[in-house]
């Protein structure tokens, strides 16, 4: 984009005056950041803007929260077109720097540094009294995961956030939500505001309903859901209705995902291994632990990303047939890019199938909502369970859900997403063909994560504590396996930016010992 036609500055740099903001001598500049636009290159006006925005918001000159002027205003004070500044902020938009409020206008949505200004320092950095290096990590890899590894992860602070699970929050339709919410509160009954269905609101579980039906081929009465607090809370009824009826073994997938193992447990079962291969899980080697039930993720494969085929879901029914039964946590179901959809194991066996579903990666973990649907001989067991542990979900957050799955904005904003981390997911498998050209992607047809392995011989924990030293934050593969296996990364692209994605992979080949991908392995 090009400075207004004729503007001040224009005539100054075509009389070969530079420094000179205008006739006058008046610098064209603005007290926000201290922006000097005779600084900016000839015609990358808006290369120029974007790229100081975003330092600023890196280096924490610009907190998350913080608002950006209005376009007309910044325009007016550098004496550019306002359309300069219009595109600079639609740029920064779509890379997830900041986001527009409507009237509230355009504020920063999340900082590199996750709001702890110098929490981390760039490679090379000086670290502690002046030392050469990084900062340790805090701790969070120095001994095997326990209860609270995750709780020690998250808090961490780190520049780039590549945590694998973790959706683009700044995406989150806040206005949708406020309108959804307001709408509920205009119009609900006061009974509405009492002790609800254990089993969630109605209203919800009708949604539910027509979700499922649509987007997952699973055919439901609003009656057979049972509302929970995520995925989390649905294995720990699960767990506890296996464990009443005298099961002690749940079999999972391995790899599979280090937090849903803790979950289990802590209510009293042990997990065995069930190996996962290129079609998914190994349904020979699940009859051989002798289990008669399995977690499984079968649309997008905790971390391995496959997706199950079809003769192991039909091995899998089979098996089931046989008086197994399969808990599936259908994580990621809904964020695929090249492929097409597949049905729900739910849809296939509902009556030898719990499936699990959240809005934590569609929407916000914060929300903690998300859906059972169990085969009818465990569904009164699950409700008791489900009452003695809260009474049932808040219900003022489920009637506002409905609303957004009633009205269309959830499959709007679904649709939003999978544009915003098919750009990040794309940024990141850029970066490792550019960084780590030799390294094993596995994933990238769905989900919000990639998963990269490498080969034996790499310490995968003490890598992924030398990145969150470096500033950024990403778990090993080692986390989520019980059985000896390759060492890897779980490198999550959907919370991060594609400028960071790019920098957070550079980072993570620096550290990689010489025998690493892309160095000749």
């Amino acid at each position: 984009m090009n400075r207004a036609k004729g503007s001040p500055v224009d005539r100054t740099k075509e009389a070969g005056e530079p420094g000179a903001g205008n006739a006058a001598g008046t610098p064209a500049a603005s007290d926000f950041l201290q922006l000097t636009a005779d600084q900016a290159p000839r015609g990358g006006l808006s290369d120029w803007l974007v790229g100081q925005i975003r330092r600023a918001i890196a280096d924490g000159r610009l907190p998350t929260g913080s608002r950006l002027p209005a376009t007309r205003v910044l325009a007016a004070d550098l004496k550019v077109s306002r359309g300069v500044v219009t595109e600079s902020y639609r740029r920064l938009v779509e890379d997830g720097h900041v986001v527009g409020r409507g009237r509230s206008g355009t504020v920063v949505a999340a900082t590199p540094l996750n709001g702890a200004r110098g929490a981390a320092d760039p490679v090379g950095a000086a670290g502690p009294a002046g030392t050469a290096g990084p900062r340790p990590a805090a701790g969070v890899f120095d001994t095997p995961p326990q209860a609270d590894v995750f709780d020690t992860f998250r808090a961490a602070p780190a520049r780039i956030d590549l945590s694998p699970g973790l959706p683009d929050l700044a995406a989150f339709p806040r206005t949708a939500w406020l309108r959804a919410e307001r709408a509920v509160l205009a119009e609900a009954a006061s009974g509405a505001l009492g002790y609800g269905d254990p089993r969630g609101a109605p209203e919800l579980r009708r949604a539910v309903a027509g979700w499922l039906r649509v987007n997952r081929g699973i055919t439901a009465a609003p009656e057979e859901i049972i509302v929970v607090a995520g995925t989390a809370q649905a294995l720990g009824l699960v767990a506890q209705v296996l464990r009443a009826r005298g099961v002690d073994r749940l079999a999972v997938e391995d790899p599979s995902s280090l937090g849903a193992r803790q979950h289990l447990h802590s209510w009293g079962l042990e997990t065995p291994p069930v190996p996962v291969d290129g079609d998914g899980v190994r349904v020979d080697a699940l009859r051989a632990s002798g289990a008669s039930a399995v977690l499984l993720t079968p649309a997008h494969q905790f971390p391995t990303g496959v997706v199950l085929g079809g003769e192991r879901r039909r091995e899998l029914v089979r098996w089931a047939g046989e008086g197994g039964l399969v808990v599936e946590d259908d994580y990621d179901a809904e964020h695929r890019y090249d492929r097409a959809p597949v049905a729900a194991l739910g849809a296939l066996a509902p009556d030898r199938v719990c499936y699990l579903g959240s809005v934590s990666k569609l929407l916000a973990p914060a929300l903690r909502i998300g859906w059972l649907l169990a085969p009818a001989r465990h569904r009164a067991a699950l409700t008791d369970a489900k009452r003695f542990a809260d009474l049932g979900n808040a219900v003022l957050p489920q009637l506002a859900l409905a609303r957004l799955m009633e009205s269309g904005a959830l499959e709007r904003q679904l649709r939003l997403v999978r544009r915003r981390h098919r750009v990040r997911r794309d940024a990141m498998i850029a970066a490792l063909r550019t960084h780590l050209p030799r390294a094993r992607v596995h994933g990238a047809a769905a989900g919000l994560h990639l998963t990269v392995t490498f080969p034996p011989g790499v310490d995968d924990t003490a890598l992924a504590s030398r990145a969150l030293a470096h500033g950024v934050k990403t778990q090993p593969l080692s986390w989520h396996t019980q059985r000896p296996g390759r060492p890897g990364l779980v490198l999550g692209y959907a919370a991060a930016t594609p400028s960071a994605v790019a920098e957070g992979v550079a980072v993570l080949a620096g550290l990689l010992p010489s025998a690493g991908p892309g160095r000749g392995s």
